[in-house]
């Protein structure tokens, strides 16, 4: 049977998961009692956030054909699980909203996939939706792969329409791949680690055949593993004798020490050489992890290394605070990356994280600087990194977009359109000021039409400051944040304020203090939980009221002078979103 190799590729929330799913339905690759919406998304966390974040490869048979599908996710902070999967297929189809048009990440998934050399299949998917302008839709698509607007797809996948014409075209345009022989060669794009099989390498096998009788070496990693397993995605893991040069599988290498096994690498059994891997990724943002219970130090060293088995974007490497003890220095993609890593932590390992204000790395007197912590306290030069920003909205959105990123430090460069009533805004901005909430604002803006994309374009010059965080009177290490010194008040108001509003009352009144310099900018106080300690009395003379007012007056006093405050985990994740 021949084989095609391919991805679905588009903006998020574009319907590639339900596309998915009418895949499954229609080659009749999972059964209807097993059958469930997004069936692609495995992990609980996509399903509720509405979003894919992890790759997922199926096998599928259609008339004589095996059809090997990646669905990949759509927001920019998972742009890499693209990438990679782009390595291994020869297809792709570029799904577009009817109702939204292009988006931001259709353009930046377009790029990736034509860098890769893929045939691009243009398909625009809801089209039963009333508010869908459709004929638009495939004209800006048309008009962006460069083919003829008849040969662009119209499909609701909701609904089930066309379905069939777009696996035929997937067979019609897609190449097979080349079917090369020995001596084996296999490419890492994604793994995940077993407890019995160990290390379970996703790959896409080059050249040669797997036997599961063989003994594989991995080339980067410089280490020989006898195979526990070999198989296909049906979705579920379906083991199998061997494995094929063109075919998608997993080999259980049954490596258990995760930093062994490396997405990019090749997996050989005889001599031969490396596969041209991927490039290394460029985090955005960083954010220090430290575990809530000190002897939980180990459990998260070893969460973090199995996460990054199936996220190799996530990048980590040992801190030590003297308020927080040993933690990790990770770095991201954006902030989403960063807050569903910390969610899987907590729920995957149950543990409670202490997690710093989000951070770009920054540059001063040469030297890269990472987080609030390694801050100098004398500097001569200090740098921000900045990036292409561009935003692509319907016109009548455009004013308040506009009007949004006056208030940011950002540099207009130019408008471009891509139709009568569609254009693209492209500006140049400091990274900080888009990596927290810039997106949601965007979105707010011009209720959910608009979307954006980046490029990091390098470091320019920027008079920075250290904003320290004091509540009771000690310094929280883990909220200290490196800020311009034109906001350096509006966001030291604006942090105290947040934390105002997310601490939890303390038996006394606690005092938020933003400090630069030994300096207060800005103060709040969280007032103390009060009892009615006279509620029980009837009728009396006032002074028993009050000298009971005034012993609860004292007890409060002592113990704002001897108490110290728990920060509660959620704490430090509702900072590190606002």
């Amino acid at each position: 049977m021949e084989i095609r190799n391919f991805v679905i590729i588009s903006h998020v929330d574009h319907g590639k998961s339900t596309l998915a799913d009418r895949f499954l339905d229609l080659t009749q690759s999972i059964s209807s009692r097993k059958m469930r919406p997004q069936f692609l998304d495995m992990m609980d966390l996509e399903r509720e956030k509405g979003i894919t974040i992890k790759m997922q490869p199926v096998r599928m048979k259609y008339k004589d054909y095996i059809l090997n599908l990646v669905d990949t996710p759509g927001h920019v902070d998972f742009s890499y699980e693209v990438s990679r999967s782009l390595a291994a297929v020869e297809g792709a189809v570029l799904l577009v909203d009817a109702g939204q048009g292009i988006q931001a990440q259709t353009l930046a998934n377009l790029e990736l996939a034509k860098e890769q050399g893929l045939v691009i299949i243009p398909v625009v998917n809801k089209i039963d939706l009333p508010q869908a302008n459709v004929d638009q839709a495939v004209d800006e698509l048309a008009k962006l792969v460069g083919v003829d607007p008849k040969e662009v797809l119209r499909i609701s996948a909701k609904n089930g329409t066309n379905i069939e014409k777009v696996l035929e075209a997937v067979i019609e345009k897609v190449p097979a791949p080349k079917i090369n022989k020995e001596p084996f060669r296999a490419l890492i794009f994604d793994s995940i680690y077993d407890s019995y099989k160990g290390v379970i390498a996703y790959v896409r096998v080059i050249d040669g055949e797997l036997k599961k009788t063989d003994k594989i070496k991995l080339v980067a990693g410089k280490v020989s593993a006898d195979i526990k397993e070999i198989g296909y995605f049906l979705p579920e893991m379906s083991p199998q004798n061997n494995l094929s040069s063109g075919e998608i599988g997993y080999i259980a290498t049954g490596i258990k020490e995760p930093g062994k096994v490396r997405v990019g690498d090749t997996i050989i059994v005889s001599k031969a050489e490396a596969l041209k891997g991927y490039k290394e990724v460029r985090p955005m943002v960083y954010a220090s992890l430290y575990p809530e219970n000190p002897d939980d130090f180990d459990v998260l060293k070893e969460a973090l290394s199995k996460l990054k088995l199936s996220d190799p974007a996530l990048i980590f490497e040992l801190e030590t605070k003297e308020s927080l003890g040993r933690g990790f220095r990770c770095g991201f993609l954006g902030t989403l990356h960063a807050e569903i890593i910390s969610e899987r932590i907590n729920r995957e390992y149950g543990l409670d994280l202490v997690i710093s204000s989000p951070s770009v790395v920054y540059r001063v007197d040469d030297k890269l600087i990472y987080s609030a912590s390694d801050w100098p306290d004398h500097l001569n030069k200090s740098e921000e990194p900045w990036v292409d920003l561009e935003i692509i909205t319907p016109v009548k959105y455009m004013g308040k977009i506009i009007e949004l990123l006056k208030n940011l430090r950002g540099e207009y460069i130019r408008t471009d359109y891509i139709s009568a009533d569609r254009s693209v805004l492209i500006y140049e901005i400091p990274l900080r000021e888009i990596i927290v909430n810039l997106y949601d604002q965007v979105k707010g803006a011009s209720q959910g039409y608009a979307s954006m994309n980046y490029k990091f374009i390098g470091f320019r010059e920027a008079k920075l400051l250290k904003m320290d965080v004091l509540i009771a009177g000690t310094k929280e290490a883990a909220f200290s944040k490196i800020v311009p010194e034109e906001k350096a008040f509006a966001e030291g108001k604006l942090l105290v304020s947040k934390l105002k509003d997310t601490l939890p009352a303390q038996q006394f009144s606690v005092a938020l203090q933003a400090v630069i310099g030994g300096k207060i900018i800005a103060r709040e106080t969280l007032k103390a939980k009060r009892k009615d300690v006279t509620g029980y009395l009837y009728g009396g003379d006032y002074s028993r009221k009050r000298k009971l007012l005034e012993k609860q007056k004292k007890g409060k006093k002592l113990l704002k002078e001897r108490g110290s405050v728990r920060i509660p985990p959620k704490v430090f994740l509702e900072i590190f979103r606002s």
